[in-house]
């Protein structure tokens, strides 16, 4: 992976970086989503990953001694702070819209991103040159540990310090990893229910133990990965696009309920679902279809702007330019 600046140079980079944390923040909303996943789609992964491994000790230390403008020197802080405030508004302003749906139509949010995450997959897929394999057993174990996780049933875990600073550490390594949602890793760790409390009553010492974990998790996950994607590329591609295609089974739109819980606020959530399919003479699966298709060709159009060679669309294009016979 080759490091390089990724400050934003141009208003239209600027712009390009909010709507991709915008993206990510309302990926990151929806349980079985990663925001890693949008980062990934939209161009911006090593670039993130870089991004937050440059926030080392020395970086740490001159923070601490209040040494503002080498830190910025050091740090991609435009980077940051763009895909950072669209993160940031996204979940301010779309939280209470989304789990509205993930309420009332969640079929219709999954489906979206189904097509987008599907997308996603050829896209990147496509990417992979040489079907080794090396590679394709790295793509299946990818999608093995992607389906084990996503069909974890929750556990119950006490809330002390400790359990929530592993718990916040484990959930943030999820969340920069494509296709693994950080928010259905706090839901598996029992901590999920835990998390938002403490946020909504303002619990100090809980926010601190889940603060420092992800900060932690954060510097000493970018920098194995970033590792990794040096040394091992395109196995290490493999493996994330498998964590992609694990992550279908999550999200795919049909569910049914198999085992129910009520968690200690007395609200009834699933504990076990299985995947069904859909009834598909309905006006409700012709909306779903039509978000599927819609998230499908956004993903598609935007990488071939950015690279050209996205297999769908330069198969369309192949298929009108033939002559008719």
């Amino acid at each position: 992976m080759i490091e390089r600046d990724n400050n934003p140079k141009t208003f239209r980079d600027y712009v390009r970086l909010f709507f991709t944390g915008g993206a990510m923040g309302a990926a990151d909303i929806v349980p079985g989503v990663s925001g890693g996943t949008m980062a990934f789609i939209l161009g911006v992964y090593e670039d993130l990953l870089n991004a937050i491994k440059s926030v080392d000790l020395q970086v740490i230390k001159l923070g601490l001694q209040l040494k503002i403008r080498e830190v910025m020197e050091i740090v991609p802080w435009r980077f940051l702070l763009a895909l950072g405030t669209g993160i940031l508004l996204t979940i301010l302003t779309l939280a209470r819209v989304l789990s509205s749906i993930m309420d009332s139509d969640p079929e219709y949010l999954f489906s979206f991103f189904f097509g987008l995450v599907l997308a996603s997959i050829i896209a990147i897929g496509a990417k992979i040159d040489q079907w080794q394999p090396v590679i394709i057993g790295s793509m299946v174990a990818g999608a093995a540990i992607a389906v084990l996780i996503v069909t974890r049933t929750p556990s119950r875990i006490e809330p002390t310090t400790l359990n929530l600073f592993f718990s916040g550490m484990i959930a943030i390594m999820a969340m920069i990893l494509p296709g693994i949602s950080g928010s259905f890793i706090l839901l598996i760790m029992g901590q999920y229910d835990n998390v938002l409390d403490a946020v909504s009553n303002f619990e100090i010492v809980s926010i601190l133990a889940v603060g420092f974990g992800a900060i932690l998790g954060l510097m000493l996950f970018s920098r194995v990965l970033s590792w990794l994607l040096n040394r091992y590329h395109m196995p290490v591609i493999a493996l994330l696009v498998g964590f992609m295609i694990g992550s279908l089974w999550k999200i795919w739109p049909w569910k049914e309920t198999l085992e129910t819980d009520i968690d200690r606020h007395g609200h009834e959530y699933a504990v076990r679902e299985a995947n069904r399919l859909p009834e598909f003479i309905t006006s409700e699966f012709a909306f779903a279809f039509l978000l599927f298709l819609i998230g499908f060709l956004l993903v598609t159009y935007i990488d071939h702007q950015q690279s050209r060679t996205n297999p769908v669309m330069v198969l369309f294009r192949r298929r009108n330019r033939q002559p008719v016979q």
